[in-house]
Protein backbone atom coordinates (compact mmCIF):
# COMPACT_ATOMS: atom_id res chain seq x y z
CA UNK A 1 0.00 0.00 0.00
CA UNK A 2 0.55 3.75 -0.65
CA UNK A 3 0.63 5.94 2.73
CA UNK A 4 -1.28 9.09 1.49
CA UNK A 5 -1.63 11.77 4.58
CA UNK A 6 -1.94 12.04 7.87
CA UNK A 7 -3.16 14.83 9.53
CA UNK A 8 -1.24 17.29 11.13
CA UNK A 9 -3.15 18.99 13.30
CA UNK A 10 -5.19 16.08 14.63
CA UNK A 11 -3.15 12.87 13.62
CA UNK A 12 -6.93 11.27 12.73
CA UNK A 13 -7.99 12.13 9.08
CA UNK A 14 -10.55 9.35 8.15
CA UNK A 15 -13.54 9.10 5.35
CA UNK A 16 -11.49 10.48 2.49
CA UNK A 17 -12.88 11.72 -0.65
CA UNK A 18 -11.04 12.69 -3.82
CA UNK A 19 -11.65 15.36 -6.78
CA UNK A 20 -9.73 16.95 -9.17
CA UNK A 21 -9.87 20.54 -9.21
CA UNK A 22 -11.33 21.55 -12.78
CA UNK A 23 -9.50 24.96 -12.89
CA UNK A 24 -5.64 23.61 -11.95
CA UNK A 25 -5.67 20.02 -12.46
CA UNK A 26 -4.40 19.15 -9.06
CA UNK A 27 -6.22 16.49 -6.53
CA UNK A 28 -8.06 17.68 -3.64
CA UNK A 29 -8.35 15.11 -0.81
CA UNK A 30 -11.43 15.86 1.71
CA UNK A 31 -11.72 13.59 5.02
CA UNK A 32 -12.78 14.42 8.13
CA UNK A 33 -10.48 15.47 10.88
CA UNK A 34 -10.91 13.31 13.75
CA UNK A 35 -9.55 14.37 16.84
CA UNK A 36 -7.34 11.60 18.40
CA UNK A 37 -5.68 14.03 20.83
CA UNK A 38 -8.61 15.24 22.24
CA UNK A 39 -8.98 14.12 26.09
CA UNK A 40 -12.94 14.56 26.94
CA UNK A 41 -15.48 12.40 27.84
CA UNK A 42 -16.33 8.97 25.76
CA UNK A 43 -16.61 9.74 22.41
CA UNK A 44 -15.90 13.21 21.94
CA UNK A 45 -13.00 12.77 20.16
CA UNK A 46 -14.76 11.90 16.97
CA UNK A 47 -17.69 14.79 17.37
CA UNK A 48 -16.64 18.43 16.78
CA UNK A 49 -14.78 17.35 14.04
CA UNK A 50 -14.33 19.58 10.95
CA UNK A 51 -13.67 18.34 6.99
CA UNK A 52 -10.03 18.68 6.34
CA UNK A 53 -8.49 19.29 2.92
CA UNK A 54 -5.30 18.54 1.35
CA UNK A 55 -3.75 18.71 -2.10
CA UNK A 56 -1.56 16.97 -4.25
CA UNK A 57 0.29 18.66 -7.47
CA UNK A 58 1.96 15.75 -9.06
CA UNK A 59 -1.24 13.33 -9.62
CA UNK A 60 -1.39 12.20 -5.87
CA UNK A 61 2.21 11.05 -5.01
CA UNK A 62 2.29 13.89 -1.91
CA UNK A 63 0.05 15.44 -0.04
CA UNK A 64 0.29 19.11 1.59
CA UNK A 65 -2.78 20.33 4.46
CA UNK A 66 -4.73 22.76 2.94
CA UNK A 67 -6.34 23.34 6.22
CA UNK A 68 -10.17 23.39 6.42
CA UNK A 69 -13.69 23.60 3.58
CA UNK A 70 -15.10 26.46 4.11
CA UNK A 71 -18.34 27.93 4.68
CA UNK A 72 -19.76 24.82 6.22
CA UNK A 73 -20.84 26.23 9.66
CA UNK A 74 -24.64 25.22 9.55
CA UNK A 75 -25.39 26.73 13.05
CA UNK A 76 -23.88 28.33 15.65
CA UNK A 77 -21.36 26.71 18.19
CA UNK A 78 -18.98 24.13 17.67
CA UNK A 79 -21.05 21.00 16.08
CA UNK A 80 -20.00 18.03 14.03
CA UNK A 81 -19.08 17.58 10.32
CA UNK A 82 -18.12 13.74 9.04
CA UNK A 83 -17.72 11.71 6.13
CA UNK A 84 -17.87 14.23 3.21
CA UNK A 85 -18.64 13.22 -0.57
CA UNK A 86 -17.70 15.15 -3.14
CA UNK A 87 -18.34 15.90 -6.88
CA UNK A 88 -18.27 17.63 -9.97
CA UNK A 89 -21.05 18.45 -12.45
CA UNK A 90 -22.75 21.09 -14.31
CA UNK A 91 -20.07 23.40 -13.77
CA UNK A 92 -20.22 23.21 -10.07
CA UNK A 93 -19.07 21.17 -7.08
CA UNK A 94 -21.16 19.50 -5.19
CA UNK A 95 -20.63 18.26 -1.75
CA UNK A 96 -23.10 16.02 0.95
CA UNK A 97 -21.70 15.95 4.58
CA UNK A 98 -23.14 14.03 7.59
CA UNK A 99 -24.09 16.78 10.21
CA UNK A 100 -24.45 16.81 13.93
CA UNK A 101 -25.37 19.24 16.38
CA UNK A 102 -22.83 19.95 19.09
CA UNK A 103 -20.35 17.66 20.92
CA UNK A 104 -21.52 14.71 22.15
CA UNK A 105 -19.74 12.06 24.38
CA UNK A 106 -21.85 9.37 23.04
CA UNK A 107 -23.69 7.88 19.79
CA UNK A 108 -26.83 9.83 20.67
CA UNK A 109 -28.72 12.42 19.02
CA UNK A 110 -29.99 13.38 15.07
CA UNK A 111 -27.89 13.12 12.37
CA UNK A 112 -28.79 14.73 9.09
CA UNK A 113 -26.97 14.98 5.22
CA UNK A 114 -26.17 18.44 4.40
CA UNK A 115 -25.86 19.58 1.02
CA UNK A 116 -23.47 22.52 -0.07
CA UNK A 117 -22.57 23.52 -3.59
CA UNK A 118 -19.03 25.64 -4.84
CA UNK A 119 -17.15 26.84 -7.57
CA UNK A 120 -13.58 26.62 -6.58
CA UNK A 121 -13.72 23.59 -3.84
CA UNK A 122 -12.48 25.74 -0.93
CA UNK A 123 -15.58 28.53 -0.10
CA UNK A 124 -18.87 26.29 -0.01
CA UNK A 125 -22.76 27.24 -0.06
CA UNK A 126 -25.12 25.97 2.09
CA UNK A 127 -27.95 24.88 0.20
CA UNK A 128 -30.26 22.13 1.88
CA UNK A 129 -30.76 19.55 4.69
CA UNK A 130 -31.81 16.23 3.09
CA UNK A 131 -35.24 15.10 3.54
CA UNK A 132 -33.57 11.44 4.31
CA UNK A 133 -35.96 9.23 7.05
CA UNK A 134 -35.10 8.60 10.71
CA UNK A 135 -32.83 11.53 11.45
CA UNK A 136 -30.32 9.03 11.57
CA UNK A 137 -28.34 9.66 7.84
CA UNK A 138 -24.80 9.24 7.57
CA UNK A 139 -21.93 8.52 5.00
CA UNK A 140 -23.53 9.93 1.64
CA UNK A 141 -22.16 8.36 -1.86
CA UNK A 142 -23.47 9.84 -4.82
CA UNK A 143 -23.38 8.06 -8.67
CA UNK A 144 -24.90 8.94 -11.99
CA UNK A 145 -28.06 6.44 -13.00
CA UNK A 146 -27.56 5.41 -16.40
CA UNK A 147 -29.92 6.57 -19.06
CA UNK A 148 -31.66 3.60 -19.93
CA UNK A 149 -33.06 3.76 -16.22
CA UNK A 150 -34.00 7.24 -16.43
CA UNK A 151 -31.28 9.17 -15.88
CA UNK A 152 -30.48 10.96 -12.79
CA UNK A 153 -28.71 10.13 -10.06
CA UNK A 154 -28.70 7.61 -6.48
CA UNK A 155 -27.51 8.17 -3.11
CA UNK A 156 -26.51 5.92 -1.09
CA UNK A 157 -26.19 6.33 2.71
CA UNK A 158 -26.29 4.45 5.73
CA UNK A 159 -29.40 4.68 8.09
CA UNK A 160 -28.71 4.25 11.35
CA UNK A 161 -32.39 4.19 12.23
CA UNK A 162 -32.76 1.07 10.63
CA UNK A 163 -30.34 -1.12 11.62
CA UNK A 164 -27.40 0.76 10.02
CA UNK A 165 -28.32 -0.99 6.97
CA UNK A 166 -27.70 1.09 3.20
CA UNK A 167 -30.54 2.98 1.73
CA UNK A 168 -30.82 5.20 -1.22
CA UNK A 169 -32.41 8.25 -2.40
CA UNK A 170 -33.18 9.13 -5.90
CA UNK A 171 -32.89 12.33 -7.51
CA UNK A 172 -32.93 14.44 -11.24
CA UNK A 173 -30.67 16.98 -10.36
CA UNK A 174 -28.83 17.05 -7.09
CA UNK A 175 -30.92 18.94 -5.09
CA UNK A 176 -34.34 17.20 -4.44
CA UNK A 177 -34.26 13.97 -3.18
CA UNK A 178 -36.67 10.75 -2.76
CA UNK A 179 -36.26 8.12 -0.59
CA UNK A 180 -36.53 4.33 -2.22
CA UNK A 181 -35.82 2.50 1.00
CA UNK A 182 -33.50 -0.44 2.12
CA UNK A 183 -30.55 -0.57 -1.44
CA UNK A 184 -29.20 -4.38 -0.09
CA UNK A 185 -32.07 -6.03 1.20
CA UNK A 186 -31.71 -8.54 4.30
CA UNK A 187 -28.23 -7.33 4.47
CA UNK A 188 -25.98 -6.48 7.56
CA UNK A 189 -24.77 -3.53 9.34
CA UNK A 190 -22.44 -1.42 8.00
CA UNK A 191 -21.02 2.07 6.84
CA UNK A 192 -19.45 3.92 4.37
CA UNK A 193 -20.56 2.80 0.69
CA UNK A 194 -18.28 3.74 -2.29
CA UNK A 195 -19.32 3.04 -5.82
CA UNK A 196 -17.54 2.87 -9.12
CA UNK A 197 -17.94 1.38 -12.12
CA UNK A 198 -14.94 -0.70 -13.41
CA UNK A 199 -14.25 -4.01 -15.68
CA UNK A 200 -17.49 -3.93 -17.16
CA UNK A 201 -19.34 -3.94 -13.90
CA UNK A 202 -20.64 -1.67 -10.93
CA UNK A 203 -19.10 -2.37 -7.53
CA UNK A 204 -20.25 -1.45 -3.93
CA UNK A 205 -17.66 -1.41 -0.86
CA UNK A 206 -18.60 -1.11 2.50
CA UNK A 207 -17.21 -0.52 5.78
CA UNK A 208 -18.39 -3.37 8.28
CA UNK A 209 -15.62 -2.28 11.13
CA UNK A 210 -13.48 -5.31 10.58
CA UNK A 211 -12.69 -4.91 6.29
CA UNK A 212 -14.45 -3.68 3.26
CA UNK A 213 -17.80 -5.08 2.00
CA UNK A 214 -17.65 -5.92 -1.98
CA UNK A 215 -20.86 -6.14 -4.04
CA UNK A 216 -21.22 -6.37 -7.62
CA UNK A 217 -24.07 -5.16 -9.90
CA UNK A 218 -25.07 -4.65 -13.72
CA UNK A 219 -27.35 -1.63 -13.39
CA UNK A 220 -26.79 0.06 -9.89
CA UNK A 221 -30.20 -1.41 -8.44
CA UNK A 222 -29.62 -4.99 -7.75
CA UNK A 223 -26.79 -5.89 -6.00
CA UNK A 224 -24.83 -9.59 -5.23
CA UNK A 225 -22.86 -9.88 -2.10
CA UNK A 226 -19.37 -11.46 -3.05
CA UNK A 227 -17.69 -13.61 -0.58
CA UNK A 228 -15.12 -12.55 1.66
CA UNK A 229 -13.48 -8.81 2.19
CA UNK A 230 -10.95 -7.03 1.18
CA UNK A 231 -8.39 -5.57 3.91
CA UNK A 232 -9.93 -7.35 6.59
CA UNK A 233 -6.53 -8.26 8.19
CA UNK A 234 -4.96 -7.11 11.73
CA UNK A 235 -5.65 -3.61 10.73
CA UNK A 236 -8.23 -3.57 8.34
CA UNK A 237 -9.27 -0.56 5.93
CA UNK A 238 -12.17 1.20 6.81
CA UNK A 239 -14.72 4.17 5.00
CA UNK A 240 -12.86 3.78 1.43
CA UNK A 241 -13.32 5.92 -1.57
CA UNK A 242 -13.13 3.88 -4.69
CA UNK A 243 -11.97 5.68 -8.00
CA UNK A 244 -12.35 3.75 -11.13
CA UNK A 245 -13.61 4.15 -15.08
CA UNK A 246 -14.34 1.33 -17.15
CA UNK A 247 -11.49 -1.36 -17.97
CA UNK A 248 -8.24 0.86 -16.89
CA UNK A 249 -6.70 2.10 -14.02
CA UNK A 250 -8.59 1.58 -10.67
CA UNK A 251 -7.96 2.57 -6.78
CA UNK A 252 -8.94 2.24 -3.26
CA UNK A 253 -8.22 4.83 -1.17
CA UNK A 254 -9.23 4.29 2.61
CA UNK A 255 -8.02 4.75 6.43
CA UNK A 256 -6.68 2.58 8.63
CA UNK A 257 -5.69 3.13 12.31
CA UNK A 258 -1.56 1.51 11.60
CA UNK A 259 -1.04 1.49 15.52
CA UNK A 260 -3.94 -0.24 17.39
CA UNK A 261 -2.15 -1.20 20.54
CA UNK A 262 -0.28 1.70 20.86
CA UNK A 263 -2.02 4.69 19.74
CA UNK A 264 -5.38 3.42 18.73
CA UNK A 265 -7.33 6.48 17.70
CA UNK A 266 -4.44 7.66 15.35
CA UNK A 267 -5.28 7.31 12.04
CA UNK A 268 -3.73 7.81 8.16
CA UNK A 269 -5.36 7.16 4.81
CA UNK A 270 -3.55 4.77 2.43
CA UNK A 271 -4.05 3.55 -1.39
CA UNK A 272 -3.50 0.40 -3.50
CA UNK A 273 -4.92 -0.42 -6.64
CA UNK A 274 -7.82 -2.10 -7.34
CA UNK A 275 -7.98 -5.36 -10.03
CA UNK A 276 -10.45 -7.88 -11.30
CA UNK A 277 -9.85 -11.14 -11.34
CA UNK A 278 -12.44 -14.14 -12.08
CA UNK A 279 -15.48 -11.33 -11.52
CA UNK A 280 -13.69 -10.71 -8.16
CA UNK A 281 -12.74 -7.63 -7.06
CA UNK A 282 -9.49 -7.53 -5.44
CA UNK A 283 -6.48 -4.70 -4.37
CA UNK A 284 -3.19 -5.33 -6.28
CA UNK A 285 0.55 -5.27 -5.47
CA UNK A 286 1.15 -3.30 -2.85
CA UNK A 287 4.35 -1.66 -3.99
CA UNK A 288 2.26 0.41 -6.87
CA UNK A 289 2.53 3.73 -5.95
CA UNK A 290 -0.47 5.74 -6.30
CA UNK A 291 -1.14 7.71 -9.90
CA UNK A 292 -4.17 9.77 -10.80
CA UNK A 293 -5.08 10.32 -13.84
CA UNK A 294 -7.22 13.10 -15.14
CA UNK A 295 -9.69 10.56 -16.57
CA UNK A 296 -10.41 8.82 -13.11
CA UNK A 297 -14.33 9.05 -12.67
CA UNK A 298 -15.20 11.17 -14.81
CA UNK A 299 -17.03 13.68 -14.94
CA UNK A 300 -17.81 12.69 -10.85
CA UNK A 301 -14.36 13.36 -9.92
CA UNK A 302 -11.53 13.49 -12.91
CA UNK A 303 -11.85 14.90 -16.26
CA UNK A 304 -10.43 17.37 -18.51
CA UNK A 305 -8.94 20.62 -16.35
CA UNK A 306 -10.87 24.10 -17.76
Amino acid sequence: MTVLFRDPVHDGATDPTLIRHRATGDWWMFYTARRAGHEGAGVEWVHGTDIGIAVSTDDGAHWEYRGLARGLDHEAGRNTYWAPEVIWHDGRYHMYVTYLRGVRADWSGPRHILHYTSADLEHWDFVSVLPLPGDKAIDACVWPLPAEAGGGWRMWFKDEADGSTIHAADSPDLFSWRPIGRALEGDQAHEGPTVLAHAGAYWMLTDYWSGLLVYRSTDLTHWERLPGALLDGPVPAHHAAALGQGDDAAWLVYFTHPDPDGAPRRSRVEALPLTVTGGRLATGPATTPLRLRADLTAPLRGGTAR
